[in-house]
């Protein structure tokens, strides 16, 4: 596994916006119980709105041992996050980790 399936420092640093489309009951791949509805357009993944943030699909210790349960189905924001970028950077030096 790449540090990228198994640090979780994204899934604990940003907030998550998505289409609701996205959603699994508009036809989408995220679990309708992990996505919270901010209007029409936009849902947000639960835990991800909360300070600190933390994703609620998120399981174990950041930077340990952290797994993402809805790896399969997440949203098109966390596919699309690239590792090592300076989001993933910022993100990992938040949690006190060393850049990769």
């Amino acid at each position: 596994m790449s540090a990228c399936t198994t640090c979780g420092a994204c899934c604990a640093c940003f907030r998550v916006d998505f289409s609701v489309h996205e959603v699994d009951d508009m036809g989408g791949s995220v679990p309708s119980g992990l996505a919270v509805e901010v209007n029409d357009t936009i849902a947000r993944l639960r835990g991800t709105d909360h300070s600190p943030p933390r994703c609620a699909a998120l399981t174990g210790k950041v930077g340990q041992k952290a797994i993402c349960g809805i790896y399969e189905w997440r949203p098109s924001p966390c596919r699309e996050f690239e590792e090592g970028s300076d989001a993933c950077t910022r993100a990992r030096q938040r949690h006190g980790m060393a850049p990769i």
